[in-house]
């Protein structure tokens, strides 16, 4: 098996270049029209936007590199919000709210895995339903308003800075990409999702089982995207229904972004991370500029095809690479390097 996923899992070094360039440019750029942009506070509060994003984006990754998706992650966090707000309204302590809250999310992702694996429902539509069912849940467990947290323990979650600087959001995020990137990357899990994603025929032959696989990569999925919605709850000092719209869009851009291959079978944590950090800066800087916000979701909509058309690109790349190796195989001679 370590020799199908060596050959799934190769991502161009080029492609992590291309996005650090696309980071300086960024940089430079908004911090030429806005002299507070490349500011520590600045990037500290990007950091901190990243937090919502970031872990939704982990778990997109996952999902897409094994030929799966998941559209509901938005709703699923602002649902967690909710609950977790409500909770502490009700006198629970922080952590079991916490608990219950990512709880109910893992059980939307083994929902959203049974509608994919027993009912054989595409990724897209069953996710896309399931959206809709929690966001409405999301209003109806506080009737449409937002729920106040006054519990100073649930609040400090999201707003307390260690020595100062360092928000607990932020530290806990850059903890779940190097957990969950070792995880990809140098486990024989990671390397089964590598296989799934590449060929399930192949992943059947190698012993694995796709089904509990993808069980598995939905209910992190969601457990995480609830994680994330009771961090930015705790944050707003409330729990809002209407929150997290459009998250998992950002989610997958950011995973796309970062040199996932949309057809499954390639990508990594670290290119997600580098994806996540120039999508953010990229939205920071429009709204810093005083771009309106209509510009912006028009901009941030151009940003998901450019990420979907360069996928593109990498996929008749990576094809091109394969059938000069098959041929040069053949002939015996040495594959042509590309650069």
């Amino acid at each position: 098996m370590k020799n199908i996923v060596s050959k799934l899992k190769k991502s161009d070094f080029s492609d992590k270049i291309t996005l650090i360039v696309a980071m300086v440019l960024l940089l430079v750029l908004f911090g030429s029209l806005n002299r507070n942009y490349v500011t520590l506070g600045n990037i500290t509060n990007i950091l901190i936007a990243c937090s919502l994003t970031g872990f939704v984006a982990i778990g997109e990754t996952n999902l897409i590199i094994a030929g799966q998706n998941d559209l509901s992650a938005g709703s699923v966090a602002a649902c967690a919000g909710v609950l977790a707000a409500l909770l502490s309204k009700a006198g629970v302590p922080m952590p079991v709210a916490l608990l219950i809250a990512v709880a109910a999310g893992c059980v939307v992702g083994a929902v959203n895995a049974s509608l994919v694996t027993f009912l054989k429902l595409q990724p897209f539509i069953a996710t896309l339903a399931t959206m809709s069912v929690v966001r409405g849940l999301a209003y109806i467990l506080c009737n449409g308003k937002a729920v106040g947290i006054s519990d100073k323990t649930f609040i400090r979650m999201g707003t307390y800075r260690i020595f100062g600087v360092l928000p607990i959001p932020v530290l806990v995020l850059l903890l779940a990409f190097i957990v969950f990137g070792i995880l990809l990357s140098k486990t024989y899990f990671g390397r089964s999702i590598y296989v799934l994603g590449g060929n399930t025929y192949a992943a059947r032959l190698a012993g694995l089982n796709p089904t509990r696989i993808v069980f598995k990569l939905h209910i992190m999925e969601s457990g995480l995207a609830a994680f994330a919605g009771v961090l930015l709850a705790a944050r707003m000092n409330s729990g809002q229904p209407q929150a997290c719209d459009g998250l998992e869009f950002d989610a997958i851009t950011a995973a796309v972004l970062g040199g996932t291959a949309f057809t499954g079978g390639v990508g990594t944590i670290f290119g997600t991370f580098l994806g996540m950090l120039v999508l953010q800066s990229f939205k920071t800087g429009l709204n810093m500029v005083g771009v309106q916000t209509f510009w912006q979701q028009v901009a941030q909509g151009c940003l998901l095809v450019v990420a979907l058309a360069f996928d593109f690109y990498r996929k008749h790349t990576r094809e091109k690479r394969a059938l000069e190796e098959s041929m040069a195989a053949r002939s015996g001679a040495p594959a042509e390097k590309q650069g």
